[in-house]
């Protein structure tokens, strides 16, 4: 399963940003393990950012998005697809993933 976790830097010990769609990264996980880091293309720039984000880690096949929130739009855009959000605060990205997917993270 992977797992896309909202991030203020590249690595995992980054902390998990408190916007959603316009975070400056979006690490991603499969099995504990990071495989990609994304520079958000959307964070700057006009309305749909929440949308445009979604439709990226829908592509990404991302089943579970974390960040210290979610706007609306970006909200309802991963209910259509099928993507849970979970809302995190005040953690690194990786003790994130950690109570996301349980156990170590690799």
């Amino acid at each position: 399963m992977k797992v896309a976790v909202a991030s203020t830097g590249k690595k995992p010990d980054s902390q998990v940003s408190l916007i959603g769609a316009r975070a400056p990264y979006f690490l991603i996980f499969e099995d504990k393990k990071l495989v990609k880091v994304i520079s958000n293309p959307f964070r700057i720039g006009g309305g749909g950012a929440g949308f445009a984000v979604s439709q990226m880690l829908e592509n990404e096949e991302v089943k579970i998005v974390v960040s210290g929130s979610f706007g609306v739009n970006m909200k309802n855009s991963l209910k259509e697809r099928k993507i849970k959000a979970k809302a995190i605060i005040d953690k690194t990205v990786k003790e994130a993933v950690k109570e996301v997917m349980g156990g170590k993270q690799k």
